[in-house]
C-alpha cells in the first residue's frame, strides 16, 4: 500500500481490515496532527492509544513532573520516572511503542498567552487536564481556531466524554455545558480520590472518539455527552443542546 512501509502495514493490520478505517482512514491518521492538553490520568492512556493507532504527530502540553501518587493510574510512567517531566517521559515511552509517530513535548501549562501558538496547526485538540481554568482556555481557543475538541473528565467512580464543534452553528461548545465554571480547591483528585482503572476507561474512550473524528468512522459524539458510572457498570448518552445565550458560541 502506497505511503506505508512493510512494518507499518503489519503494525496497523487490524485497522486496515476494518471497513470503517481501511487504508484511507489509516492514511488520515498518519497525516493527522493532534494536541493533547495534560499527560495525567486521562492523557496517559489516551496518548498510548493515539500513538499505537499511528497518529502522525502528537503534541503533549504538560508542565508537571511524575510523582509517586501518579502511578496508581497514570500507566504511561514507571517508578524510575519519578521527578522527571511527564512530557519528556512520554516522548520516550511513545516512541518505544511506535517509532513511526512524531511526538512533540511542550513543557508548559496552557494559558491565555500561549494557547493560540500551542494549538494552531493541529487538526484536533484533546483535553484531559484537571483544571477548569485550563479547560476553558483550551476550549475557547479550539473554538476560535475552528478545531474539534474532545474532552474527558472523571470523578471518584464516574466519568464523561464529549466532542465539541462549537464553530458549527448547530452544535454546542464546551461552555454550553459548563458555562463559566471555576475550580473548587476541595474538589481535586487528591481530595476526593479516583479509582485508577476508571481513568484508563475514559482516556481510551477519548482516544476512540478522536480516531473516529480523524477517520470519519461511525457517528460523531458532537452534540452529545457520554456518561459512565463505574460502580454500577452503566453508561448513557445525553443530548447536549447549543446554548443560544452562550458567550462563546451563541448568537451575537
Amino acid at each position: 500500500m502506497s505511503g506505508f512501509s512493510d512494518d507499518e502495514l503489519e503494525r496497523y493490520a487490524r485497522h486496515l481490515v476494518l471497513r470503517e478505517i481501511g487504508g484511507r482512514g489509516q492514511a488520515a491518521l498518519k497525516s493527522a496532527r493532534v494536541a493533547v492538553v495534560g499527560a495525567g490520568g486521562l492523557g496517559s492512556p489516551c496518548l498510548l492509544y493515539l500513538a499505537a493507532a499511528g497518529v502522525g504527530r502528537i503534541t503533549i502540553i504538560d508542565d508537571d513532573s511524575v510523582s509517586l501518587s501518579n502511578l496508581q493510574r497514570q500507566t504511561l510512567f514507571a517508578t524510575a520516572d519519578i521527578g522527571e517531566p511527564k512530557a519528556q517521559v512520554a516522548v520516550r515511552r511513545l516512541h518505544a511503542l511506535n517509532p513511526h509517530v512524531e511526538i512533540v513535548p511542550a513543557l508548559l501549562r496552557l494559558d491565555a498567552g500561549n494557547a493560540d501558538a500551542l494549538l494552531s496547526g493541529h487538526d484536533l485538540v484533546i483535553d484531559g487536564c484537571d483544571s477548569f481554568a485550563t479547560r476553558l482556555i483550551a476550549a475557547d481557543t479550539a473554538l476560535a481556531l475552528h478545531m474539534t475538541l474532545v474532552s474527558g473528565a472523571v470523578g471518584p467512580f464516574d466519568g464523561q466524554v464529549a466532542t465539541f464543534k462549537g464553530h458549527d452553528p448547530a452544535l454546542p461548545c464546551y461552555r454550553c455545558l459548563v458555562g463559566d465554571a471555576i475550580d473548587q480547591p476541595d474538589r481535586s483528585c487528591a481530595d476526593t480520590g479516583v479509582i485508577g482503572a476508571l481513568t484508563g476507561i475514559i482516556g481510551a474512550m477519548m482516544a476512540l472518539e478522536a480516531i473516529k473524528e480523524l477517520t470519519g468512522a461511525g457517528d460523531s459524539l458532537a452534540g452529545r455527552l457520554q456518561l459512565y458510572d463505574g460502580l454500577s457498570a452503566r453508561s448513557r448518552t445525553l443530548a447536549l443542546p447549543k446554548d443560544p445565550a452562550c458567550r462563546s458560541c451563541g448568537a451575537p
